[in-house]
């Protein structure tokens, strides 16, 4: 084979792999967008609406992973990891709110590290739906759903292992963990409250 047919064969073979990146890049950004919206109706207790949009996200998923499984390189980047995090996160936080099991990586389909970070990103971002039980005075379900988020939390610290396999896990578990510590120190003061303002209503009854 001569130089001039190995360059138009290399180049060839970079164009597919340009267009498959920018296929992955265009169906990850896709997939973030809904992801995004899932949790937005998971917070709204729209759960009915959440679930549809997760089930459009994990095909998303499944799209953009197929169109990159010919370019390993393009596979492990980052921007499709990233991606697949958001989907755990969305994933994780339905089941969460709805009292549900949390799905496993192989029913996401998502590689370890994508799973991991993002489970550990559902645990913070379900801070909000505790302050939000806080507020609507249900605090049992509030507490139920903190006690999960310190069993995430626990869970995956005992992945010690370098950065560089986990993605940064022990900075998400270190972001988890302020997290929760907030959150328990809010449960706390409300619960005080609560059970300060039943004792004051009981003094009050003839």
């Amino acid at each position: 084979m001569s130089w001039e047919q190995t360059v138009a064969e290399l180049k060839t073979e970079m164009e597919g792999k340009h267009a498959a990146r920018e296929d992955a890049l265009k169906a990850s950004r896709a997939l973030i967008q809904t992801c995004s919206k899932c949790i937005k109706n998971i917070h709204r207790h729209n759960f009915a609406e959440a679930a549809q949009l997760l089930d459009q996200a994990k095909s998303q998923a499944q799209q953009a992973r197929s169109q990159v499984t010919e370019h390993p390189e393009i596979e492990y980047a980052g921007y499709l990891q990233d991606a697949e995090k958001e989907l755990v996160e969305a994933a994780g936080c339905l089941a969460l709110a709805q009292g549900q099991p949390l799905p496993t990586y192989f029913e996401l389909a998502v590689n370890a590290t994508s799973y991991l970070n993002g489970m550990g990103e559902c645990a913070s971002e379900m801070r909000r739906f505790v302050l939000d039980k806080m507020r609507n005075g249900d605090l049992e379900t509030a507490q139920n759903i903190l006690q999960q988020m310190d069993e995430i939390y626990d869970d995956l610290t005992t992945f010690d292992f370098p950065d560089g396999l986990t993605g940064g896990l022990r900075r998400t578990c270190d972001a988890l963990r302020a997290v929760i510590e907030r959150t328990r120190s809010d449960l706390t003061l409300t619960k005080i409250q609560y059970d300060l303002i039943t004792e004051l209503k009981s003094a009050k009854k003839p």
